[in-house]
């Protein structure tokens, strides 16, 4: 008598676990530190700006310092095509002042008391203007019976007088007897990007 084969015994079914809900935390962190690496980019690209327009201003500002040999040669020359009695005198259309004027300020004196040499503008850019102030008290000559009562000049044997601005009381030294004043040049340069450089030198 046969017998009925065996059931093969059924497997139970795997339950499928329910899905956790997402609550997209994980994407509102990557949000925040996308946002924060932006910020240090911008950052780092115009704080490397700044640095490259300060070293580029610096540049224009040496190049305009070494400009002013142009203007400092301009006035020397100019000074050793005149007289000495042209130098008593006031030469405003040509930048020239016979006394050192205390109260002369480079940064405050406009254009129009600039002397403009009509020299070429450089190929950076740069243009020379200069006044020369001659290191005397008063116009008029230097030495009696031409000066005048109370003249005093920064001379040759008395060279110590006043600084680069003129700032000199009167009644400081006498004068020594000697012909032969100092002069000082200032040149001003302007460059490009408004920049704005001066150069003084001193001179007989």
């Amino acid at each position: 008598m046969r017998t009925a084969p065996a059931l093969a015994h059924a497997r139970p079914a795997r339950r499928t676990p329910a899905r956790r809900s997402q609550h997209g935390v994980v994407l509102f962190v990557a949000l925040i530190v996308l946002v924060a690496m932006t910020m240090v980019g911008l950052a780092v690209i115009r704080s490397s700006g700044g640095a490259t327009l300060m070293a580029g201003n610096l540049t224009f500002r040496q190049s305009a310092t070494v400009a002013g040999d142009l203007g400092i040669e301009a006035a020397r020359t100019w000074l050793a095509a005149q007289g000495p009695l042209t130098l008593e005198t006031n030469d405003t259309a040509s930048g020239y002042y016979a006394t050192w004027d205390k109260t002369f300020n480079p940064v405050t004196l406009p254009l129009a008391g600039w002397h403009d040499p009509a020299l070429a503008t450089d190929a950076a850019g740069n243009k020379v203007r200069f006044v020369i102030h001659r290191m005397c008290a008063l116009a008029g000559g230097i030495t009696p019976p031409a000066a005048p009562p109370n003249q005093e000049c920064v001379t040759l044997a008395d060279p110590g007088k006043t600084g680069s601005k003129g700032g000199v009381v009167y009644g400081e030294k006498a004068l020594t007897g000697t012909s032969q004043p100092y002069y000082r040049i200032t040149a001003r340069i302007d460059g490009p990007k408004n920049t704005v450089s001066f150069v003084q030198a001193m001179m007989y």
